[in-house]
């Protein structure tokens, strides 16, 4: 039980100011919801940096593919803030994404998600997301899971 305790504290120590942060996620799985793609995946690349305890900006990047081609580019910022008692993290951010020639958009972007620590400086996370649309709500807005692999350091 002491064992359990101690890492546990070694590994909630990854959100205190100062940390960086790296990571790669797939998304969708064809689960997420939106008006015009029947399957997608996506991959995502994030960097981050932990400002102040539990709370860390970060940077993405990624790609999505829609019905067997590339449907969208996209780059953005958010915040994240890790609830230390529990490894649950709430995110929202901004990302500005190209779906094709001469098609736009920007995205608000809140998450919800769970850092499960391998060890001091490896996770698995888990996240359900929600791509709100500025530009065309009905059509481009999306819900979806994503999975991550990050690290801490």
């Amino acid at each position: 039980m002491a064992l359990a305790v101690l890492c546990s504290i070694g590994a909630f120590a990854q959100f205190e100011k100062g940390k960086w942060y790296t990571s790669a996620s797939l998304s969708n799985f064809d689960m997420s919801y939106s008006e015009l793609s029947d399957f997608s995946i996506g991959l995502g690349l994030n960097a981050g940096y932990t400002i102040q305890d539990n709370f860390m900006v970060i940077a993405e990047t990624g790609f999505d593919f829609s019905d067997s081609e590339w449907s969208n580019i996209y780059l953005g910022a958010k915040g994240r803030y890790y609830i230390e008692q529990n490894g649950i993290f709430l995110g929202a951010g901004v990302k500005y994404i190209h779906i094709r020639k001469g098609v736009n958009d920007v995205q608000v972007t809140p998450e919800v998600g769970y850092c499960y620590f391998l060890n001091r400086h490896v996770t698995i996370e888990p996240a359900v997301y929600y791509n709100m649309s500025l530009t065309e709500f009905a059509d481009y807005s999306k819900f979806g899971f994503k999975i991550g692999l990050g690290i801490y350091f």
